[in-house]
C-alpha cells in the first residue's frame, strides 16, 4: 500500500475542492487532493456548466437598475425553499441560507473577481416562482466564459499559487473510505483507477468535496421525492459520473450525519446525448417558452401550462404525475433559433470562448448552430413541414400510436387563435408569461413576442421529445457554519469536514426543496471558503 502524508487532503476535484486548496495554500498548509477522474477532468461538473451564480448586491445589479438585499434575498430564499417544520432538521440548513446571502458580495463576488473571473452585465432572472415566491429579482450572473472558464482560471491559479510545491495533485485515486486515529479522522485510503493499487494518505483534517449522489440513478431512484410519485422509467444522467455516493456512505460510517438525500434538483426537459460519455448521458434543455408543453398523448400538460423560468421543480412535478413520465414540446423552427438552448458549457461556444461577435450573433439572428446540431444529431428531435407528418413521426420515434393528431391539431389551432385575438384579448396563461417575461431585457432578446405554432412563414415544425434528468443533489452530509461535519447527535465530528454538493451546498441542504439557481456554484465557493478558514485555525 502507498502511504503519504499531508496537513490537510481534500476528496474531489471539482469547484469546491479546488478553491478549498487555494485557501489553504494561502494559509500555510501542506495540501494533497484526491481526484478519481482523470487529470483532463479537473474541475469537474463546474467546468461542464453554464456558469451561473447567485449573488446579492452586486455592480451588475445596480448598473441595470435592482435594488437588492439581503434581507430580500433570503425571504425568497426561505420562501422557495419550502423549508420543513422540523425545526432541527432544518436548523442548519437555514443558518447556511442566511450566512450565503449576506457574505455572497464579499465572500464570492469579490473573491472571483479578484482572480480575474468576470460576468454578463445583465442578470439573468430564472425561478420566479410559479405563483410568486421566487426571485423577486434578477440575481443569476452568468460567468463570462461560462463554468469552463471559472474553473479553469482558478485551476491556473491554483497551479501558480506561490506554495505550489506544498500541493500535491493525485488523479484516478478513488476514495472508499476513512481512517480514525484516537477518536479523530486522521486520513482516508482507496485504490488507484487502472491499477488497483491501494493508497493511504494520512492528514490532521479530511475534506470531503466528492458532489452529490445524482450521478447514481440508483441512488436517484432510491431517494426519489414522494411528490413525484414513483420514478420514471427512464431518467437520464445529468449529473458527474464519478457523483455516486460513495463519501457519503464512507461519511456515514464515521458516524456523520447525512439529511434530505430526496431533495433534488433535477430537470424537465432532458433529451440523450449523440455522444454519450456515461451511461445514460443527457443534455438539459433549456425550455423554449414558446413551444406547447404536451403530455405522451399529445395533450396539453394543464390546467396550468408549463413555462419554463418560474419553478424547475414543479415543471418535473407535473411532468411525473402523468400517466407516462415523459413529454413532448411542439414548436416551429423561428422559435428553435430564439429560444432553444441547452444548459453548460458545451452547447454555448460563444459565451464559453468569450466571442462577443459570436454571442451578439446568435442573439440577434438566431442561433443556426445549435438548432442543427440537434435536429441533425439528437435522436429525440423530429422535424416535418406539416403537423400529419410530425405526428407520424412522434409516434414512430416511440414506437407506438399514443400521439393523436385531433389532439395536438386541436390544441396548437386553439393557442394560434388566441394570438391573432392580439394582447389585449390574450386569455392564456402561457401567453401572460410569456408578455411578464419579455419586460426584462436579458430574457425579452431569447423570447418570442406571441410566435404561433402554425405559422406558415415559420416552418419546420418541430417536436422534441423529453425525459426527466437528473442533475444536482440539494441534501448531502450536514454541516455547521465551519462547514465540519456534524454526527446525528449535532456534534462535530474531529478532523471531518464537508464543503460543496457533498455538503448539499452548506449544512446538508441549505436550499430546502427548491433553489433559486446559481446557488449550486456559488455553494461550493462559499462552502469551500469556510471550510478553508475553519481548518486553518
Amino acid at each position: 500500500m502507498q502511504q503519504y502524508r499531508s496537513d490537510v487532503v481534500i476528496v474531489g476535484g471539482g469547484l469546491a475542492g479546488i478553491v478549498a486548496a487555494l485557501e489553504l495554500l494561502s494559509a500555510g498548509k501542506r495540501v494533497t487532493l484526491l481526484e478519481r477522474d482523470t487529470e483532463d477532468n479537473f474541475g469537474g461538473l463546474a467546468k461542464e456548466s453554464f456558469g451561473g451564480i447567485l449573488m446579492v448586491g452586486t455592480p451588475e445589479q445596480r448598473r441595470s437598475g435592482i435594488r437588492d438585499t439581503p434581507e430580500l434575498a433570503l425571504q425568497d430564499w426561505l420562501s422557495f425553499g419550502e423549508f420543513g417544520r422540523d425545526e432541527s432538521a432544518e436548523f442548519w440548513p437555514r443558518r447556511w441560507a442566511d450566512a450565503y446571502v449576506n457574505d455572497s458580495h464579499g465572500e464570492i463576488y469579490r473573491w472571483l473577481k479578484a482572480r480575474g473571473i468576470g460576468f454578463l452585465p445583465l442578470p439573468l432572472w430564472v425561478e420566479r416562482g410559479q405563483f410568486g415566491g421566487g426571485n423577486s429579482v434578477p440575481r443569476w450572473h452568468v460567468t463570462w466564459g461560462t463554468g469552463h472558464v471559472l474553473a479553469t482560471q482558478l485551476i491556473r491559479t491554483l497551479l501558480a499559487h506561490p506554495r505550489r510545491d506544498a500541493l500535491t495533485l493525485r488523479f484516478n485515486h478513488r476514495v472508499e473510505a476513512l481512517m480514525e486515529d484516537a477518536g479523530r479522522i486522521s486520513g482516508c485510503r482507496g485504490v488507484t483507477e487502472g491499477t488497483g493499487e491501494e493508497f493511504s494518505e494520512h492528514a490532521d483534517a479530511v475534506l470531503v468535496a466528492t458532489g452529490g449522489i445524482n450521478g447514481s440513478i440508483e441512488r436517484v431512484r432510491q431517494h426519489w421525492h414522494a411528490d413525484w410519485r414513483s420514478p420514471p422509467e427512464i431518467i437520464l444522467n445529468g449529473s458527474h459520473k464519478f457523483a455516486d455516493g460513495m463519501l457519503h456512505d464512507a461519511v456515514q460510517s464515521a458516524g456523520g450525519n447525512i439529511t434530505h438525500l430526496d431533495r433534488m434538483w433535477n430537470y424537465a426537459a432532458g433529451v440523450r446525448h449523440w455522444k454519450p460519455r456515461k451511461p445514460g448521458h443527457g443534455l438539459s434543455l433549456v425550455p423554449s417558452r414558446s413551444a406547447l408543453w404536451l403530455n405522451w398523448r399529445g395533450e396539453r400538460i394543464g390546467p396550468h401550462p408549463l413555462v419554463s423560468g418560474f419553478d424547475t421543480r414543479d415543471l418535473v412535478t407535473q411532468i411525473c404525475r402523468q400517466e407516462k413520465q415523459y413529454s413532448w414540446q411542439l414548436l416551429n423552427h423561428k422559435i428553435a433559433l430564439k429560444e432553444l438552448a441547452v444548459s453548460g458549457a458545451e452547447f454555448n461556444p460563444s459565451v464559453r470562448n468569450k466571442s462577443i461577435t459570436g454571442f451578439l450573433r446568435d442573439a440577434l439572428l438566431g442561433n443556426r448552430w445549435l438548432v442543427e446540431q440537434l435536429t441533425e444529431n439528437c435522436i429525440d428531435f423530429v422535424m416535418a413541414s406539416s403537423l400529419p407528418e410530425l405526428v407520424e413521426k412522434m409516434n414512430a420515434l416511440q414506437g407506438d400510436k399514443a400521439v393523436d393528431f385531433d389532439t395536438v391539431r386541436g390544441v396548437a389551432e386553439r393557442y394560434d387563435t388566441e394570438i391573432d385575438r392580439g394582447p389585449v384579448l390574450h386569455n392564456d396563461e402561457q401567453l401572460r408569461r410569456i408578455a411578464h417575461v419579455r419586460k426584462w431585457r436579458g430574457d425579452r432578446i431569447r423570447t418570442c413576442k406571441f410566435q404561433k405554432i402554425l405559422d406558415p412563414g415559420a416552418m419546420p415544425l418541430i417536436a422534441i421529445r423529453e425525459f426527466i434528468i437528473s442533475r444536482k443533489s440539494l441534501g448531502g452530509i450536514q454541516t455547521d457554519l465551519d462547514s465540519r461535519v456534524l454526527s446525528k447527535s449535532g456534534v462535530p465530528i474531529p478532523g471531518l469536514y464537508a464543503a460543496g454538493e457533498a455538503a448539499g451546498f452548506g449544512g446538508g441542504g441549505m436550499n430546502g426543496l427548491r433553489g433559486l439557481e446559481g446557488t449550486f456554484l456559488g455553494g461550493c465557493i462559499y462552502s469551500a471558503r469556510r471550510a478553508a478558514q475553519s481548518i486553518k485555525q
